[in-house]
């Protein structure tokens, strides 16, 4: 056990990918007569678990939750190939991949699994959820959610040129690509001016304080063409957990309206926060509150099956 994990590892396409096992704190009202719910998690645009996962699984963990968070592979400590290739088909199966990995640990209630994700891996399981009817509760924190708003929201902000510039890059990654060259790499944050995915004031320093030692600041320029068809609330109203979307009011990387959007077709839990995206990271202002809440949301839902367990057991006995 290091720094209250197990390090442990699963396959996802036939590729290792690896993650970081919490178990929870302590058996407390959360843990049924079959074990503890387990949250699972990933990162954010080319984020990885060492950069930033660690303090929201340490408390869900001192909650009474068990908690797997990963890598997808080609990113962190994952294996795979290419790597610092962004693929949203790709992590979502990776997601797929970690929930039957969380469920087969020792001591986790299998029936009570959450999806958690932050920025991009918000959108994520906001799409996984709506393909399975297995998940109990699903947590979004500042979701990137339309890869078409995001982009409005970049050129806003950087202009037609670097947009369209961006764009070239993207396809001549794309091309080298499919005939077996080198992709074209490009830098994940940046400051203004920089050539990089993003830019916004303040950025740089928010996410580079972040990061972990497996944690590189490029991906694949390639990623901006997936972007632009990227919907992660397409089927957000066949979702049958329950859902907390919580969204930064002045988030300027995630457009909060999107993220408002998708909340009201996944009939969702909505917190607002009066903050910038990485304002909701621990170390800044926003981090308790959005865990409290996280907190007393999981609660909520969770307690009620772990109760039903008990009256079953009883009743059977």
């Amino acid at each position: 056990m290091t720094d209250g994990y197990r390090q442990i590892s699963f396959l996802s396409q036939g590729t290792t990918c690896d993650a970081w096992f919490f178990p929870p704190a302590s058996d407390g009202a959360l843990t049924g007569p079959t074990g503890s719910p387990v949250v699972v998690m990933a990162h954010g645009f080319g984020g990885t678990k060492d950069s930033g996962l660690a303090p929201f699984a340490r408390h869900l963990a001192e909650s009474g939750l068990a908690v797997l968070a990963f890598d997808y592979r080609g990113f962190g400590a994952s294996d795979g190939q290419p790597r610092q290739r962004v693929s949203m088909a790709a992590q979502v199966q990776d997601y797929h991949a970690a929930i039957g990995a969380a469920i087969a640990q020792p001591g986790v209630d299998p029936a009570r699994t959450v999806l958690w994700g932050i920025s991009q891996s918000a959108g994520h399981v906001l799409s996984v959820a709506a393909e399975r009817t297995d998940i109990r509760a699903v947590i979004a924190m500042a979701p990137m959610i339309d890869g078409i708003s995001a982009g409005r929201n970049a050129l806003s902000q950087v202009g037609v040129g670097a947009v369209a510039r961006s764009a070239m890059t993207g396809v001549r990654s794309a091309v080298a690509g499919r005939l077996g060259g080198r992709p074209i790499m490009m830098p994940l944050v940046g400051r203004p001016g920089d050539r990089a995915a993003l830019t916004a004031e303040g950025y740089f320093e928010s996410y580079t304080a972040l990061a972990g030692p497996t944690w590189r600041n490029e991906v694949d320029a390639a990623v901006g063409l997936e972007l632009g068809a990227y919907r992660a609330d397409r089927h957000a109203d066949r979702i049958t957990a329950a859902v907390l979307v919580q969204i930064a009011d002045f988030d300027r990387a995630a457009p909060p309206h999107a993220a408002a959007k998708a909340a009201f077709k996944a009939r969702a839990e909505v917190r607002h926060y009066p903050c910038d995206h990485f304002d909701l990271f621990a170390g800044n202002q926003w981090f308790e509150t959005a865990v409290a809440h996280q907190v007393h949301f999981l609660r909520r839902h969770l307690l009620d099956a772990a109760h039903s367990q008990i009256r079953t057991t009883e009743a059977t006995a």
